[in-house]
């Protein structure tokens, strides 16, 4: 068992004790421990019955009908992460449903890479435009595709100790142009045209990645209308967003304005185009890295 923990800890990092009991097998895979828990779901590492690769599960089981729209982000995030292929995307591997007689699905997990990472926390300017430029290429490839993530935050940007990073939790996303049926994001880190339920595009994703890098840079939050006021006349307007570098004045301004482009309050006015945000963070990070 020593020799297996040593294992899981090469893969894993430290794992998150939520305490409790787990089971020892979900549809066939060994589960070896739990990571952690998500939106009604837990999250496993275990071990692949055909190749004994270790790897991580993410299971939901139906206990209530509000359990449904997890299984339908769960199918979501396995249909779209197989249309889009790029290496700073977590992968998935497979989907396993089990239905009733009557086709109703009662339990789901989707099993992925197991990315040894943890979750983004501040970062120093030279680290962040390297992370965010691998960050920008993989939600370009998922633009390309026709799609958009919805739900770009630093919880869903794995960083390993290497500097290797994963995009993670496609279960938000969907093809550009949808107008969503609820509100759907996270409230520090949603745009505007989310709130108001219009149509979400390229722009949606370069906000929720401008407000995830102003976060990781300075420790604060952008406000938004979800955190500054839930009021059905609440706005928000671009000159009450302090920039970066006025919070912490060793930031480089080319840093900070791509930050303030990326949250602009209209839409209309953010890039669009979020390859050439790639472009600009890996100049910027072979700039900062020789200084």
């Amino acid at each position: 068992m020593v020799g297996l923990a040593s294992q899981i800890q090469s893969h894993v990092g430290q794992l998150t004790d939520q305490g409790g009991p787990f089971p020892s097998k979900i549809f066939g895979y060994e589960v070896i421990d739990r990571l952690g828990f998500g939106a009604a779901s837990s999250i496993y590492v275990v071990t692949d019955p055909a190749t004994r690769q270790l790897r991580a599960l993410k299971h939901v089981i139906r206990k209530t009908e509000k359990d449904a729209r997890f299984i339908d982000q769960l199918t979501n995030e396995f249909d779209v992460a197989r249309k889009v292929n790029h290496p700073t995307l977590r992968r998935v591997v497979e989907l396993k449903l089990e239905k009733t007689l009557f086709r109703t699905v009662t339990s789901a997990a989707l099993v992925m890479e197991l990315f040894d990472g943890a979750p983004l926390t501040e970062l120093n300017f030279v680290d962040a435009a390297d992370v965010f430029s691998n960050t920008a290429e993989a939600l370009a490839a998922m633009h390309a595709c026709g799609y958009v993530h919805c739900d770009i935050k630093p919880a869903n940007i794995l960083r390993s100790r290497e500097g290797e990073v994963r995009v993670i939790d496609l279960g938000q996303a969907c093809p550009i142009g949808t107008v969503k049926d609820r509100i759907q994001g996270t409230a520090d880190f949603i745009a505007p045209e989310q709130v108001k339920r219009h149509a979400v595009d390229q722009r949606t994703d370069v906000y929720n990645f401008g407000a995830t890098l102003y976060n990781v840079l300075t420790g604060q939050k952008i406000p938004t209308l979800i955190n500054v006021d839930r009021g059905a006349n609440s706005f928000i307007t671009d000159a009450l967003i302090k920039t970066p570098t006025e919070f912490c004045p060793v930031i480089p301004e080319s840093l900070s304005q791509l930050v303030m482009e990326c949250v602009r309050v209209n839409a209309a006015k953010r890039p669009g185009d979020m390859a050439q945000i790639a472009k600009r963070l890996k100049i910027m990070a072979a700039k900062f890295g020789g200084r």
